[in-house]
């Protein structure tokens, strides 16, 4: 193994799944300005959007989530090469 290049700094750092509250700790790096007290013990916080507590591959719940019209933009760009709309555009052309 090479010396000198993997951090010295581990620490007990919590991590908030902000979609359902959960909170678990483990050891980090990640550098972050607030906290978060658990069981009396103040621990520094990172939160995350998802984690294993709410994304559907672990807790097997299909959870839909279009933000900000995703699917709808995807389908519409890319609906030109869709073979419905082929068979539509060649009987308007006759």
């Amino acid at each position: 193994m090479k010396k000198d290049i993997h951090p010295e700094n581990y620490r007990i750092v919590a991590f908030k799944d902000m979609s359902n509250e959960e909170v678990f700790l483990t050891k980090s790096t990640a550098d972050t300005k607030e906290t978060l007290e658990v069981e009396g013990v103040e621990y520094p916080l990172v939160k995350l959007e998802i984690s294993r507590t709410s994304h559907p591959f672990y807790t097997g719940k299909a959870k839909f989530l279009d933000t900000a019209g995703r699917i709808d933009k995807f389908k519409n760009k890319y609906k030109k090469f869709s073979k419905e709309e082929k068979k539509e555009e060649t009987k308007e052309q006759e």
